[in-house]
């Protein structure tokens, strides 16, 4: 997650977060994993095979594919990303799927409340709402980057509400 307040040229925007889910291991890391993980099930196979056991050395390399599947669908799930944006007249958020698809939101930044709902095993998420209409964000962030994020958004709400009091 990265929020900052800023200020543009021209002074219209308040407010700018990208957030996007945390990826720990990174790409030298993964390699490393793979190469540990073939390394192991293809010493084992080869193993098995020079026991008799010949079929189990197409299991292990199953057991390999599997493993990096599951990175690839991990990675792919990384790639998803919610911008928020306030400016004088509106609190614009865009969530960017992993599929490349996007949607849009805009809230008044008068009327919109910034409410953080944290569920009973860590998963929650921040809550956008105004006049009926309502938009979760940052369910990837942790419980505290949640209030984090909430927290920075509500203060700049509240500066742009009060310079124009």
């Amino acid at each position: 997650m990265s929020a900052k307040p800023t200020d543009d040229d021209s002074g219209s925007l308040h407010f700018d977060a990208v957030l996007h889910p945390h990826r720990s291991l990174g790409p030298t890391g993964f390699y490393i994993v793979m190469g540990s993980v073939a390394a192991i099930s293809f010493a084992a196979g080869i193993a098995f095979a020079l026991m008799g056991a010949w079929p189990v050395l197409g299991f292990f390399g199953l057991d390999v594919l599997a493993i990096y599947l599951a990175f690839r669908l991990s990675y792919r799930s990384g790639r998803l990303a919610e911008t928020v944006q306030l400016r004088e007249d509106e609190l614009a958020i865009r969530r960017i799927q992993p599929n490349g698809r996007s949607r849009d939101w805009t809230f008044h930044p008068y009327w919109v409340r910034v409410r953080v709902n944290n569920g009973p095993h860590g998963d929650g998420e921040v809550v956008l709402s105004s006049h009926g209409r309502s938009v979760a964000l940052g369910r990837f962030l942790t419980a505290d980057e949640r209030v984090d994020f909430a927290g920075a958004l509500e203060a700049a709400l509240q500066r742009l509400r009060a310079s124009d009091a």
